[in-house]
């Protein structure tokens, strides 16, 4: 007031502020202005809250409770702190500075960039959750319902599924292995190299555990005519095979234009890893089965 204080009120009265009008401060939002009235300000008070009808700005840090509510137009917002409640229409837009907010309630939020803080515990998502580029690292995800339209995944730990799984004609797995428990399918189209543990057809049938092939030279040999000695025997090793397999396999000299017509082929594991070979020549002309080499497949079947 010092620079009221040599002045008399009918000259200095224009300088002191007050409501517009007569009326003293009520319940009604009056504009403050000056004695004379010939300045009015864009602040309005009353009894019970206050009104700008120009730009409002804050310099500092602002707290408001639970009733902040800008309908529409454009906010920017240094600092803002809100404790309680706060519920924004569509024109809500932090340009600069650091919004710290307990609850927000939108009904249409457009955020060019934004820092999310951490979430420790599970975070529940509907149906509008879009992330459009860049990279989302999430901790636990629920979702009822999620639809990709295409999904670049690096490392994946996928939770085990125990129930039955379908897949239509889209599920690739480009590299490493893929462990599944039960396959349904009508038809299986493999370009590729299948590796099974173990092969069952049908519902009932043997299982096929391991199969094994070689392949091993056989030198000449000379078979008696009408003797008890009328075979040639030998062994040779095949890796995998056990007792118990079935072994099937050919010699590729029998049948040619020297070889011994008559002729029977057996073969049998004796040890592991060994095949027992009987050429078995019945009686028939007399002479020599030529050179070749022994193709044996062994397979083992359990029930």
């Amino acid at each position: 007031m010092a620079t009221l204080g040599t002045q008399s009120i009918s000259t200095s009265y224009t300088q002191v502020l007050k409501t517009f009008g007569s009326n003293i401060v009520d319940e009604t939002l009056r504009a403050i202005s000056s004695g004379d009235e010939a300045g009015v300000s864009a602040l309005q008070i009353c009894t019970t809250g206050a009104k700008s009808t120009g730009t409002f700005a804050v310099d500092g840090a602002s707290t408001f409770g639970s009733h902040l509510t800008a309908s529409t137009g454009t906010a920017t917002i240094g600092t803002l702190f809100v404790s309680g409640q706060a519920t924004f229409g569509t024109g809500f837009t932090a340009s600069t500075g650091t919004a710290t907010i307990g609850a927000l309630s939108a009904s249409t939020a457009t955020i060019s960039t934004a820092t999310i803080p951490l979430q420790l515990g599970p975070v529940t998502f509907g149906t509008n959750v879009t992330m459009s580029t860049g990279t989302a690292t999430i901790g636990t995800l629920s979702a009822s319902t999620a639809t990709i339209s295409t999904a670049t995944i690096s490392t994946a730990t996928i939770p085990t599924i125990l129930g039955v799984s379908t897949f239509a004609t889209g599920f690739t797995s480009s590299t490493g292995t893929n462990t599944l428990g039960t396959i349904a399918s009508t038809t299986i189209s493999n370009t590729g190299l299948g590796t099974t543990g173990t092969l069952q057809v049908g519902a009932s049938g043997p299982k096929l555990t391991a199969v094994s092939f070689g392949t091993a030279p056989f030198t000449s040999a000379t078979v008696s005519v009408h003797s008890a000695l009328d075979a040639t025997t030998g062994s040779f090793g095949l890796t995998g095979v056990a007792l118990g397999d079935m072994i099937i396999g050919s010699l590729n000299s029998l049948g040619s234009t020297n070889g011994t017509v008559n002729v029977g082929l057996s073969l049998y594991p004796n040890a592991t890893n060994f095949v027992k070979y009987s050429i078995q020549n019945q009686g028939a002309t007399a002479g020599t089965i030529p050179a070749g080499t022994f193709f044996a497949t062994a397979m083992r079947f359990t029930i």
